[in-house]
């Protein structure tokens, strides 16, 4: 059995929602899910090659185009696991769209259709590590309440700095306040991922956006970049039964780079 696919989690016969399937790590929490036991519909602008239970097409900019993709599936899940996403080379409204806006859309439509105890994942960033900084303006927009609040939000509270790194400090913000909000519901629960950079097709991109050098920094420091498989393997834990009393948290995977960059054995990166 691949790297990919190898996961001795708790998943069997669980039904998952995975947003991102046809590539990178989207991919790999797919494969890794279906090996172990569990069913996968997949939500991508592009078709999985991943054998999933169903594919449906989205454009997670667009919340009819969310809305659509839902009427289209049929039943309850176990899990949400919200992996797609864009990277700053993009225009920073469709970067703050898909990332944040479309991720909370989907997320708070599937509320009422998670089985008891289902869990959530939202697979964030450490380039949203900035969010204490700046927590008092990511609460005002956290708080917005539709698609085309926070829309009107963003456009009239540009943001200094790179939209993606925004964008995930609000996912990550957005997972931290909901814990004991989505526990009332059902018993649900939701924590994010923070990956460093991964070896996906989108990594140029990050390189362009973020600064080569600095991805090569935290590389040499690393000795190599995570693997697709390597973040799937966290996001497939946190949508496990074994991780059924973590909740409202963030799980840092990121081979240690944040813990170096905490304890002042490194400069944290300008990103």
């Amino acid at each position: 059995m691949d790297d990919i696919e190898r996961t001795h989690m708790d998943v069997q016969g669980l039904r998952c929602l995975v947003t991102g399937t046809a590539s990178g790590i989207g991919d790999a929490v797919a494969r890794q899910l279906v090996a172990a036991g569990a069913t996968v519909v997949s939500l991508d602008r592009n078709t999985p090659t991943a054998p999933v239970e169903q594919h449906v097409k989205v454009d997670l900019a667009d919340p009819a185009s969310i809305d659509a993709a839902l009427e289209q599936i049929d039943g309850n899940f176990d899990a949400l696991l919200n992996v797609a996403g864009i990277p700053g080379t993009a225009p920073a409204d469709l970067v703050f769209k898909v990332n944040f806006l479309g991720m909370r859309h989907l997320t708070e439509s599937l509320f009422e259709r998670l089985n008891e105890g289902g869990s959530i994942v939202v697979v964030s960033s450490t380039a949203g590590f900035g969010w204490p900084q700046r927590l008092d303006v990511l609460k005002e927009v956290v708080a917005t309440e539709s698609f085309a609040e926070g829309e009107k939000w963003f456009a009239e509270h540009p943001q200094q700095g790179n939209a993606y790194n925004f964008s995930k400090e609000a996912a990550t913000v957005y997972t931290l306040a909901m814990g004991g909000a989505v526990r009332e519901m059902n018993e649900l629960r939701i924590n994010a991922v923070l990956p460093g950079p991964v070896e996906t097709p989108i990594l140029a991109d990050f390189e362009e956006s973020m600064g080569k050098e600095t991805l090569d920094g935290v590389k040499a420091f690393l000795g190599r970049h995570a693997t697709a498989a390597d973040i799937a393997s966290a996001v497939v834990f946190l949508a496990s039964r074994d991780s059924r009393w973590i909740n409202g948290t963030t799980l840092i995977a990121d081979g240690g780079i944040t813990g170096a960059v905490l304890a002042g054995l490194v400069p944290a990166p300008t990103i």
